[in-house]
């Protein structure tokens, strides 16, 4: 059978637009729940200025409280030098650098340009690997601009090219805004595959046009490694306008099991810890999988 890696977001990408603050034990037991369903790669925090995003002010504590799983990988999102530094100085496990395509959204990102961005992606990789840490690189707004719109193929294929010779553990195409459509997923992920062989890699996508589960088929389906996935479907970047809703979890792990992809995650314990999360959060979450339940019903248990 066929086996994808989940990697789960929400305690980074799915909390850190929201306006709720959400205390450091939920955090924690967050990630805590998504361990229990069988996830072993977690994103659980950024070292963004806390200024900026809020919600990650707490990132060093999250990461001190959680326990020391034998066989699960945490991930520290890094935009900058300064953020490399303090996650080295946790226990974190993996560095997430991240590179933008276009100057406008790097500038509004990460107050860099594009080519900026990239230099000091390769950088905090190399600071990573020194630290006998491993590292993974994001290319951002891989498939569309919230302010400059279209981004060629050609330019993502390039930085791709140029990022892996840092040597990242893989390296992840993030639809930033939500605009991909199946076509462009499945000639993407292939042109980088042949661009970079033997080179993992991971897709992120954000649901904000209803197409992000159609993306995640077409980027198993082209050769993808990895897909990113939020508990509830919550996630949106502070920088990016509209950039609203990753793709559920639930809903990711009930359309590749169901054809025939094994994840590793159970889905009865995401359904449980949705409940208990939009209980932290106050409102319904957007899975449509946790809302009605599995199929056959009989897979749920309490």
């Amino acid at each position: 059978m066929k086996s994808i890696e989940l990697v789960e977001v929400g305690p980074r990408d799915g909390l850190q637009n929201e306006s709720l603050i959400v205390s450091t034990a939920d955090k924690v037991a967050l990630i805590e729940r998504a361990v229990a369903a069988g996830i072993r790669r977690i994103e659980v925090a950024s070292f963004a200025n806390p200024r900026r995003v809020p919600q990650m002010a707490d990132a060093e504590a999250v990461i001190a409280a959680l326990p020391d799983w034998a066989d699960v990988t945490s991930i520290g999102l890094v935009m900058n030098v300064r953020g490399a530094e303090r996650a080295l100085a946790t226990k974190v496990g993996q560095l997430g650098a991240v590179c933008i395509t276009t100057d406008s959204f790097a500038m509004r990102n990460q107050g860099q340009t594009s080519a900026e961005s990239m230099q000091v992606a390769q950088h905090i990789l190399s600071l990573a690997q020194a630290a006998g840490r491993s590292a993974q690189v994001t290319i951002g707004a891989a498939f569309g601009c919230p302010f400059e719109g279209h981004v060629s193929a050609d330019r993502v294929v390039a930085m791709a090219v140029e990022l892996a010779k840092a040597g990242p553990c893989e390296i992840a195409l993030a639809d930033t805004i939500g605009v991909a459509v199946p076509a462009e997923v499945t000639a993407l992920v292939g042109r980088v595959r042949d661009a970079v062989p033997g080179m993992p890699i991971r897709c992120h996508f954000h649901n904000t046009r209803n197409t992000g589960l159609a993306n995640v088929w077409s980027a198993v389906e082209a050769g993808a490694a990895t897909i990113d996935a939020s508990l509830g479907g919550l996630g949106g970047c502070p920088f990016a306008p509209g950039a609203a809703g990753n793709v559920p979890t639930e809903d990711v792990q009930y359309l590749l099991e169901r054809s025939g992809v094994a994840t590793g995650v159970q889905l009865d314990t995401l359904i449980a810890a949705n409940r208990w999360f939009t209980d932290v959060m106050g409102k319904p979450l957007p899975s449509m999988v946790s809302r009605a339940g599995p199929f056959p019903a009989a897979q749920q248990r309490d």
